[in-house]
């Protein structure tokens, strides 16, 4: 025991006094602030490209009455098209714009032309197309004679809000789904992108040590699955430490950022929303929050955060234990290597695409036995664990996940202690099925 300690803090103290370990926990924070900065100063851009547009308003369809935007302008002109067109380089206008007569009140299709040199932008298309489409309802309202109240009440938005069947039984808002599938989705994503980076972290020790000829000396004195093992443990707390730094620096230097440059993070939220989602009434929009925190803090997370942190230790266990089995096969050409690792990162993108599935179906057949399955169950069971699965799915996925990183941990030593002080020889998946049952 006392070396597979000293193992852990020689992995865990080299790696954290490297340059490159400071350099990347202190600028990856510094990162994020310069994007914010970045993001914040895309969406305060305002655009320089005035457009004036002259309106021939042939049937009086918009009756002499559109809403300017800003930087966008119309006026109604009464002059032929012909003579505008000839003469459109001596008046100040960007482009003509024809609003045919209405010949069908019952056509749901209308089509109207723009004249001008410039193509017009998205988003001065769009605005046209929405204030022209604006001024023909109101004409055909007008036409047919219906009263607009009517017609606005038929305007019905329709909310879902979940209730119990039995008396006192769990009630559920409207927005637990959404909260828990964000809590769920941040969850998963977490774990994808630790296995990956850290998966990897380890496989990349082991292929250092064992290029640079250190294991040699070191496998003398301990025994090669102490050796994995250690490392395997020394790279999760050099993670966890980097995680840890990042939970604190983040939101530190984001919010210093928004104090220094002035951003308000609502009004960009505001801007980055659909049209539907920009129509909440504000005093609805308070109250959804206040919901929202409410939902968030009735959420169980004496049990989600030991179960996050659980599903986190198996799955780094289980994945880092692989990879550092490909990195002991491995000899100093990376390339020759990377078919080894294929067959490692397949089961986590799958287990990514089948979270993405689990949060919109979270009791789906496949999200159930996903989340069962070991290689599956790091990524896709946390993203349940919001949802309240049944007990036994979560108690049996524990179960699976703990033994198999067991024997997953077991059957990495066995590859590793016979790959490392291999050298010299392309090694390929068959060859690394024999080495499981090589006799010590």
């Amino acid at each position: 025991m006392d070396k597979l300690w000293l193992i852990i803090k020689r992995e865990y103290l080299t790696r954290v006094r490297r340059r490159s370990f400071i350099i990347a926990t202190l600028l990856t924070p510094l990162a994020f602030a310069v994007f914010f900065v970045v993001v914040g100063l895309i969406f305060q851009y305002e655009s320089d490209d005035t457009r004036r547009i002259a309106i021939i308003d042939e049937g009086n369809v918009l009756k002499k009455s559109i809403k300017d935007e800003k930087n966008l302008y119309f006026k109604f002109v009464d002059v032929e098209l012909d003579v505008l067109r000839d003469n459109f380089h001596d008046f100040d206008y960007d482009g003509i714009l024809v609003i045919p007569r209405v010949k069908d009140l019952m056509a749901r299709n209308y089509t109207v032309y723009y004249y001008s040199n410039k193509q017009p932008t998205l988003d001065i298309e769009s605005l046209i197309r929405e204030r022209v489409r604006e001024g023909v309802k109101d004409y055909k309202i007008a036409a047919l004679e219906l009263d607009p109240a009517q017609l606005e009440a038929l305007d019905t938005k329709v909310a879902l809000e979940p209730e119990p069947i039995d008396e006192g039984g769990q009630d559920a808002s409207k927005l637990t789904g959404a909260i828990a599938a964000g809590i769920g989705g941040l969850m998963g994503i977490v774990m994808y992108i630790v296995v990956f980076i850290y998966g990897m972290m380890v496989m990349r020790s082991v292929m250092e040590e064992k290029t640079n000829r250190i294991v040699e000396v070191m496998i003398s004195s301990v025994r090669p699955f102490q050796l994995m093992l250690g490392k395997i443990i020394g790279v999760g707390a050099v993670g966890l430490t980097q995680v840890a730094i990042w939970a604190i620096l983040i939101p530190t230097i984001v919010l210093i950022t928004s104090l220094v440059f002035g951003f308000d993070s609502n009004t960009q939220m505001d801007m980055a929303q659909s049209s539907a989602a920009a129509e909440i009434n504000p005093e609805d929009a308070e109250a959804m929050l206040a919901l929202a925190i409410e939902e968030f803090n009735s959420l169980n997370w004496w049990s989600i955060l030991p179960l996050f942190i659980f599903f986190f230790l198996g799955g780094f266990f289980l994945y880092s234990s692989l990879f550092a089995a490909v990195g002991s096969a491995m000899g100093d050409d990376l390339g020759e290597g990377q078919s080894l690792t294929i067959p490692i990162t397949i089961p986590v993108v799958i287990a990514f695409y089948i979270m993405i599935v689990a949060i919109q179906a979270p009791n789906s057949s496949l999200a159930v036995w996903s989340s069962i399955f070991p290689l599956f169950s790091p990524i896709v069971m946390p993203a349940r664990l919001a949802f309240s699965p049944p007990v036994w799915e979560v108690v049996l996925s524990v179960v699976v996940l703990a033994a198999s990183s067991v024997f997953f941990v077991w059957l990495s030593g066995r590859i590793y202690r016979v790959g490392i002080l291999m050298y010299g020889k392309k090694v390929t998946l068959k060859e690394l099925g024999k080495w499981m049952f090589y006799r010590d």
